[in-house]
């Protein structure tokens, strides 16, 4: 199961980043785990500075906006 992490203080992009990551995984028949981290510190800890970014398996795959359902369909194909 990949392990997701969505970094933002919780705005609406990062709101539907989540829905994005949860939608694609379902379309696909995949389980997994996605975690909202909204403390500026955690955030500012993975060296990210633009949100909403996304964090699989604790390697940053995506920074700044929403990420296309193609790029998490690579994620969740990799």
């Amino acid at each position: 199961m990949k392990k997701f992490k969505v970094l933002g203080t919780g705005c609406a992009k990062c709101n539907t980043t989540v829905h994005l990551l949860e939608t694609a995984a379902a379309e696909l028949g995949q389980t997994i785990s996605v975690e909202k981290i909204e403390d500026p510190m955690q955030i500012i800890s993975y060296g990210v500075m633009s949100t909403p970014a996304v964090v699989m398996d604790e390697t940053i795959v995506h920074k700044g906006g929403l990420p296309s359902t193609a790029e998490i369909q690579q994620w969740l194909a990799s």
